[in-house]
């Protein structure tokens, strides 16, 4: 689906701003309750927001075909991580 230049764009920031008010937000509680899964929420969202702007800054067409991709990979395991390290110190 080709989208206009502009319009892509648009939506890109707006995701990524999406994703950088969710990181902010962990921070908030981070900084509440110094508790780390917050925090590592917080890089995850991060990255999230790193993998949607990346593409659009470096004009790559097909984010999935790009290495940019491994940046979505790596938000996804810091958030399996960050759960399965909290759950598992409970024990």
């Amino acid at each position: 689906m080709n989208l206009d230049p502009a319009l892509r764009g648009f939506f890109a920031g707006s995701v990524t701003l999406g994703f950088l008010v969710a990181a902010v937000f962990f921070m908030k509680f981070w900084r509440r309750t110094r508790d780390p899964l917050f925090m590592t929420f917080a890089a995850a969202f991060t990255l999230l927001a790193a993998n949607q702007a990346v593409p659009l800054v470096f004009d790559i067409p097909r984010e999935d075909q790009a290495p940019v991709y491994l940046l979505r990979l790596a938000a996804f395991a810091l958030i399996i991580w960050a759960i399965l390290r909290k759950n598992l110190a409970r024990r």
